[in-house]
């Protein structure tokens, strides 16, 4: 019997944000929450309890916590993810995991009556946001994760490391051909900054995020064509426009294809850990720069596609912090089930 009175907490946690959702039993939710980063490799023992409680603040106590953190790949942050949901919701049972496996679980296919068949062996999620990662999960449970390095070490295709190619770029290009590219005047307008060599300060001083926070610049000087940006009829009547040309900054498009290229190659060497080429695969893409940049996800997609013949790819259909829901109420029904839930 569904206990209607009873709510789960799903949380998920990247380079950016936080997010939670408060639903109940039946998955109906009852309150969204957003808060700062979520990333436990850099998050202390206090800051992780401080945005656990920022979370916690107006909501009602749930049966059972799932959290999804960037960073929590092993036993010991997991730990810490528990230890501090314990000092804030008491006596709750929680669930420590990271931001790719709460991503998967909200991409799981679903029909009416629940999850659908698949005839997939696997299923891919390809991350990029703020960082960038892939994980895999075989049906028979296994899992292996490539990349997920850190900003230093790795994060191809994330945001972060196009907003740091388009920095190197124009620099590079301006030492070379002794003029400003377009792109960089992207970058200085955003940045509000007067001259190129004013960069070098900024940079000194700026972090993951807002090296990332660059790269929606990169994609407006895309050169993409018009029919992949909207209504292409409304374009013709229009006439060419400096939004509409398809060619626009070739530094730009060499950086996005690059990374588009990294993104398709890493997901297809994920799926191989575990899977045989020639075995159905369905492939996610998700994180901020996946879902918010509809013409990138398709380059990426026809990429895999290339590398991966048969792939199926898909966008993610919801926030990644419903897979975390979807773990604490499957938490809170095998403690129902073994009796520990009153």
């Amino acid at each position: 019997m569904i206990r209607t009175d009873e709510y789960f907490l799903g949380i998920a946690g990247g380079g950016s944000r936080t997010v939670a959702l408060l639903a109940d039993a039946t998955g109906r939710l009852v309150r969204r929450v957003e808060a700062g980063p979520g990333d436990v490799r850099v998050l202390t023992d206090r800051a992780l309890l401080v945005r656990l409680r920022e979370v916690a603040r107006d909501l009602s106590r749930p049966a059972a916590i799932a959290i999804g953190l960037a960073g929590a790949r092993d036993l010991a942050q997991w730990r810490r993810i528990r230890a501090a949901a314990a000092q804030v919701w008491p006596g709750v049972s929680c669930h420590a995991t990271n931001e790719l496996e709460t991503a998967l679980v909200a991409g799981e296919p679903t029909g009416r009556g629940g999850r659908r068949a698949t005839s997939a062996t696997a299923r891919v999620l390809v991350r990029s946001g703020t960082g960038s990662c892939c994980y895999v999960r075989a049906t028979d449970g296994r899992t292996a994760t490539f990349g997920g390095w850190g900003h230093i070490l790795g994060d191809k295709g994330s945001g972060y490391e196009i907003g740091l190619r388009a920095l190197k770029a124009v620099v590079f290009y301006y030492d070379r051909d002794g003029t400003w590219s377009a792109l960089g005047q992207r970058l200085l307008r955003l940045l509000q900054l007067k001259e190129p060599s004013d960069l070098i300060g900024w940079v000194q001083a700026a972090g993951q995020r807002e090296i990332a926070a660059l790269a929606p610049e990169v994609f407006a000087a895309w050169p993409v064509p018009v029919a992949q940006r909207g209504n292409e009829r409304a374009a013709r009547q229009r006439g060419p426009t400096k939004d509409t040309l398809t060619e626009r900054d070739p530094i730009a498009r060499d950086i996005l294809e690059g990374a588009a290229h990294s993104l398709a190659k890493d997901a297809v060497g994920c799926a191989k850990k575990l899977v045989r080429p020639e075995r159905p695969v369905d492939f996610v893409l998700a994180g901020g720069v996946l879902l918010h940049q509809p013409a990138f996800a398709r380059k990426v997609a026809r990429g895999i596609r290339a590398l991966w013949p048969g792939a199926r790819v898909a966008p993610l259909g919801r926030e990644s912090a419903w897979g975390a829901v979807v773990l604490a109420q499957r938490m809170g029904k095998a403690e129902r089930g073994s009796g520990i839930l009153a």
